[in-house]
């Protein structure tokens, strides 16, 4: 996706008025609830819209589809991730501990990441806007850990660590904590010397 549709994605959600914000948040506590109990299969837009006390219709407006509200959940989580910047730590705990947060973040819920994987692969209207709001997220907290003036190659050469390393969680080659663990050693690696 361009940057224009990020950007256009990122005005829509902050343009929401309150109220539309709270709706729209009362969908994605809703989602995030069905998901902790049933799967991705299981979700539909109607039934979160239930739980949440929303009109179907009204979801919609929010969300054109499962994956693009699913999408929703995970930037939901990825806005949770704590920051690490405590500059009593070296550069690389500091973005071993970024990394470590990120992919732990669903570590315990399978059922939640396999259907946050299935969303974020999609090219359903929405999604891809969602996943460039993802990528930002990330971006931010590596780019935090790293301190003042990071090199672009480094936080790129770390970012694409991430990704490549939650789509061999999502495919089950690995566990979301065994990616962690590997996450901290290619940090070591692209941040050699840097103890």
């Amino acid at each position: 996706m361009s940057d224009t549709g990020a950007v256009k994605a990122l005005r829509e959600s902050s343009a929401r008025r309150p109220r539309q914000q709270g709706t729209a948040s009362r969908l994605v506590d809703a989602a995030l609830d069905v998901l902790r109990h049933s799967s991705h299969a299981d979700l539909t837009v109607r039934g979160v819209a239930a739980r949440a006390e929303v009109a179907p219709a009204t979801a919609y407006t929010y969300f054109s589809s499962k994956n693009h509200l699913v999408a929703e959940v995970y930037l939901h989580l990825v806005r949770q991730v704590p920051y690490h910047t405590d500059v009593n730590e070296t550069r690389l705990h500091r973005v071993q501990q970024t990394l470590r947060s990120l992919a732990l973040m669903v570590a315990d819920e399978p059922e939640l990441a396999a259907a946050c994987t299935i969303a974020l692969l999609s090219n359903d209207a929405g999604v891809p806007a969602v996943r460039d709001q993802v990528g930002s997220e990330i971006h931010k907290r590596i780019k935090s850990a790293l301190g003042p003036g990071p090199d672009g190659g480094t936080v790129s050469a770390l970012e694409m660590s991430y990704f490549g390393a939650l789509v061999q969680a999502g495919s089950g080659a690995f566990t979301y904590r065994q990616i962690a663990d590997r996450l901290g050693y290619v940090a070591g690696l692209v941040l050699d010397g840097d103890r």
